[in-house]
């Protein structure tokens, strides 16, 4: 099986029914970051545990030299499973050239094209795919300087982390910005709660001192009439007490005027 999976051409297992498969392991596999050709580890569908797994990866790994050792170590082999296989994809060691510089870049734009990508603001697409293109730079400068590569795994480690630090503070920011807006629009509901109930108090307010408005201008009417009443009831009591007052002095008067006998 591992010989049929590096070359199937050249093993009894190659026939026209291995391309389809094949074809749409590496479709489904597919990425900026050179690999080469997967292999079969298993085609049994019963798994028998981790240890059994990565003891098949292993006797399928090949003798590897130190700069495809570092090579692994920056970017790991991928695993998956697909139609109960097992396949293993190791990254290429294969010196990059000009053309396959010019051609990542190619590759990279009509990915961003076919994905649609955003090209501002934040999209993850484009974050997997500049990603997966500067996984392949490192790739490419690891094989010719591994020191090199390694320095720029630092420099990579180091842009992921300050990243993931940006989008826990901006997940946070957000958290914030979400939990202030709803203290806002729950104090703002409580203020034109508050508003009505104010308002409601105030036409209260105003009915009752109408009401009393009322009241006293009827009193103070019931009032002017009682005491104009009384004012009247009063100069005709003195109008008559003074005509008594008339008549009797003229009844005194005569009274003493009268001849004595």
């Amino acid at each position: 099986l591992k010989a049929a999976s590096r070359d199937p051409q050249s093993s009894p297992w190659y026939n026209l029914a291995w391309l389809p498969v094949l074809g749409r392991v590496l479709a489904m596999q597919a990425s900026l970051v050179k690999y080469n050709t997967p292999i079969l580890i298993s085609t049994t569908g019963n798994a028998k545990g981790k240890k059994d797994k990565e003891k098949k990866v292993k006797d399928a790994q090949p003798a590897m030299s130190q700069t495809e050792d570092i090579l692994n170590s920056i970017l790991p082999p991928r695993e998956w499973t697909q139609e109960d296989q097992l396949w293993v994809q190791y990254v290429s060691s294969t010196p990059a050239t000009r053309a396959d510089v010019i051609n990542l870049q190619e590759e990279l734009d009509k990915w961003l094209q076919q994905r649609q990508a955003r090209e501002t603001g934040i999209c993850p697409i484009r974050e997997e795919l500049y990603s997966q293109c500067f996984d392949e730079l490192i790739r490419q400068v690891t094989i010719i300087c591994a020191e090199r590569g390694l320095l720029l795994l630092r420099v990579r480690d180091e842009i992921r982390m300050t990243i993931c630090a940006y989008q826990s503070l901006y997940e946070s920011s957000i958290a914030f910005g979400m939990r202030k807006a709803l203290q806002a629009e729950q104090r703002r509901n409580q203020h034109n709660t508050k508003m009505r109930n104010l308002m409601s108090d105030n036409r209260k307010l105003k009915s009752e001192v109408e009401d009393l408005e009322a009241k006293i201008a009827q009193i103070e009417k019931h009032e002017a009439e009682r005491r104009e009443q009384d004012e009247r009831k009063h100069k005709e009591e003195v109008e008559m007490l003074r005509k008594m007052n008339a008549q009797r002095k003229e009844q005194l008067e005569a009274m003493l005027q009268a001849p004595k006998k």
